[in-house]
């Protein structure tokens, strides 16, 4: 999906304020306001309505009782004014599954565990992390405050729903629909997809009750993750915002995990990071400039526009450290965005995600993606939904179970020549007991009955590896040869697994170097690896898994689109424009430190030189340049690539191969 024209530079502006603090918005002035983020370069600010402690910020007709009740002035309409005279689009915030008011007003109307407390924040603990059900009359409520901001705001550019993420709820009014509808409440499994249900309704339905207000604004629902399960109420988005602040929480893999996989569901896209050292509400901290500038630039990088966290202090005072820092990195993002906008990825493989709703994202899935991020590898992810043509090689990492409708499109997809890499798990019917299709090159024989085990990798694995048994920590799947295959690697038992009775020095027994059973198996264009590898890299991220995996992908889809002779701590995507007709090769070089013990830090920008690049074109290519500076680089052009090298990347570089 290319790249929208939306606006790209973007602040969302929290304001969870207190009841118990006095002089809201006092300090607040609306041209110094506008004015500071203006030259900060931003075109886009979310401004609340409605925050988490349930309190208004604007004149309201239908609740004026509502409005915070030291704020004396109209905050959101001076916002949305002054920042509509510069240009600056101005979406408006409510909450949906937080608000502390009105949790207190309407206990009736909380969601419920399953044992029969309320879901979140205890009655004694501070915060506002109580779940309003979206299955009880609070749905009306939200429905007049929706209609109360249209008819009390001058504009609407946009909505942002916060908090619309699924809860397991068992509310009187969760347990009477399943009933009448035939769904145990009982059974945990059918609650969780009723409660799937319940907030696709709910989504599907807001956002047609705000089209029938407005045709052209703009509607995101925000549940901190944007994954597979947006699938069943996609239509209620206008486009997509993804909440993905590292040092909170989320970690410096979850962006290229949510990103690489929602832009393929044919809606504009939006990373958004935060100013905060941390997360959300740290107040009169400041994130590093340079691990700022990653976060815009890999949001351009994988296509989407960037959006950066704020929040106003409670007095309205405007912080010009914070725009100082915005504006330092937007000036260079907006110079950037003539190669970004209407640019759409270049790929050559798909990882097909183990991601199934609640729970997190699975480890092998943040594997994946670190390790085909190192080898500079091209890739989307797509669920079982995604038209797999458009690939010449799809990843199966780990735990991917694959039911009868999957089957038969992985069967059409290997018969029309598409290449599949497939590990541990990935490929067992839903029972688990068998390989699901004709494909493979094993068939299925239990858990593996040693491990740690070791893996000799045959010549064509080994690429850059001695050919010697390298130890594979994680369990793996015993599976025995299918006829017309080839083991490519095999695995060696050691003297005998580590118990209390039989053990051997600090960790686990060496090999008794016996061969057990295979451990790599390949059959045309399949090839498969019995343990699972990328769990592995995400544990211990084992060189040698990264490098036979390298050695299977050129061994099935030969050279990769892009080649950079570079660490592997430098990251490569490749974007296309079809107008003007050009690819723009990002290179990034930020190295996140786990400097503290809770988040990995981006503070220095190292610096790399000569970097010789190798990118696979369709075309011609008439110039390759360095943009935004100009500068003209040599390149020769042969075999369907075109070569140059880079003198120097400092952070960000885009290289443009013009046609």
């Amino acid at each position: 999906m290319p790249m929208p024209s939306i606006p790209v530079r973007q602040v969302h502006l929290d304001f969870h304020t207190s009841p118990d603090i006095t002089g809201i918005a006092a300090d607040f002035d609306p041209e110094l306001f506008a004015d500071t983020l203006a030259k900060a370069r931003v075109n886009s600010v979310t401004c609340f309505a409605r925050c988490h402690h349930g309190w208004l910020y604007y004149d309201s007709k239908n609740d004026p009782a509502r409005r915070h009740p030291h704020l004396k002035r109209n905050l959101l309409v001076e916002q949305i004014d002054a920042l509509h005279a510069r240009g600056i689009r101005t979406p408006i915030y409510t909450s949906v599954r937080w608000d502390d008011l009105t949790a207190q007003q309407h206990p009736e109307w909380l969601c419920l565990t399953a044992d029969g407390a309320i879901s979140g924040t205890r009655p004694y603990e501070p915060g506002f992390y109580r779940d309003l059900c979206v299955n009880t009359p609070y749905v009306d409520f939200l429905k007049a405050h929706v209609r109360d901001i249209f008819q009390s705001v001058p504009a609407v550019d946009g909505m942002f729903f916060d908090i619309v993420s699924v809860r397991d709820c068992s509310c009187a009014h969760c347990r009477r629909e399943m009933l009448f509808r035939g769904i145990d409440p009982s059974n945990a499994p059918q609650r969780l997809a009723f409660a799937q249900e319940v907030v696709d309704r709910f989504r599907l339905d807001m956002t047609q009750f705000v089209h029938q207000l407005s045709g052209d604004c703009t509607v995101f629902h925000n549940a901190g993750h944007v994954g597979p399960s947006i699938r069943t109420s996609i239509d209620a988005f206008t486009h997509l915002e993804l909440e993905s602040l590292p040092s909170g929480g989320w970690g410096y893999l979850h962006f290229p995990v949510s990103m690489r996989y929602a832009r393929t569901l044919d809606k504009p896209c939006l990373g958004m990071t935060g100013k905060f050292h941390t997360s959300w509400g740290d107040f009169h901290s400041f994130k590093n400039r340079a691990a700022l500038e990653f976060e815009c630039f890999h949001s351009l990088a994988l296509g989407a526009a960037c959006s950066i966290g704020d929040q106003l202090h409670p007095s309205g005072a405007t912080c010009q450290a914070t725009y100082d820092l915005i504006g330092s990195v937007y000036a260079q993002v907006e110079k950037k965005e003539p190669w970004c906008v209407g640019a759409a990825a270049r790929t050559e493989l798909a990882v097909l995600t183990p991601e199934r709703g609640r729970g997190g994202l699975p480890e092998s899935i943040k594997g994946a993606v670190a390790v085909l991020g190192e080898l500079r590898m091209q890739f989307d992810i797509v669920d079982a939904l995604a038209e797999f043509s458009r690939y010449k090689l799809l990843v199966l990492p780990d735990e991917v179970a694959v039911d009868e409708a999957l089957a038969r499109k992985l069967d059409a997809y290997a018969r029309a020549g598409g290449k599949l890499i497939a590990s541990y798990k990935s490929g067992l019917d839903a029972e688990g007991k068998s390989f699901a299709g004709e494909y493979w090159p094993m068939a299925y024989k239990g858990d593996a009955p040693f491990s740690p085990d070791f893996i000799m990798p045959g010549p064509k694995l080994a690429k850059d590896l001695p050919q010697v048994q390298h130890v594979m920590y994680l369990q793996g799947l015993e599976v025995q040869a299918a006829p017309g295959s080839e083991v490519l690697a095999d695995a060696y038992a050691p003297y005998f697994n580590r118990t209390w009775r039989h053990f051997c020095s600090h960790a686990h027994t060496p090999s008794s170097n016996k061969k057990a059973y295979p451990a790599v198996l390949r059959r045309g264009g399949v090839i498969y690896f019995m343990h699972p590898i990328f769990r592995q890299y995400q544990d211990k991220a084992p060189r040698w898994v990264k490098q036979m995996l390298s050695a299977a992908l050129d061994l099935l889809i030969g050279p990769a689109l892009v080649q950079v002779a570079g660490p592997s701590t430098l990251l490569a995507s490749l974007m296309r424009q079809d107008q003007p007709g050009r690819d723009v090769l990002h290179l990034l070089h930020y190295i996140p430190q786990r400097k503290c013990q809770s988040f990995d830090i981006v503070e220095d920008v190292i610096p790399l030189y000569e970097l010789t690049c190798s990118v696979a074109v369709d075309a011609p290519i008439k110039s390759v340049t360095c943009v935004p500076q100009g500068e003209k680089l040599k390149f020769a052009q042969k075999n369907g690539r075109v070569e140059f090298v880079l003198p120097k990347l400092e952070g960000h570089q885009m290289v443009e191969m013009q046609g």
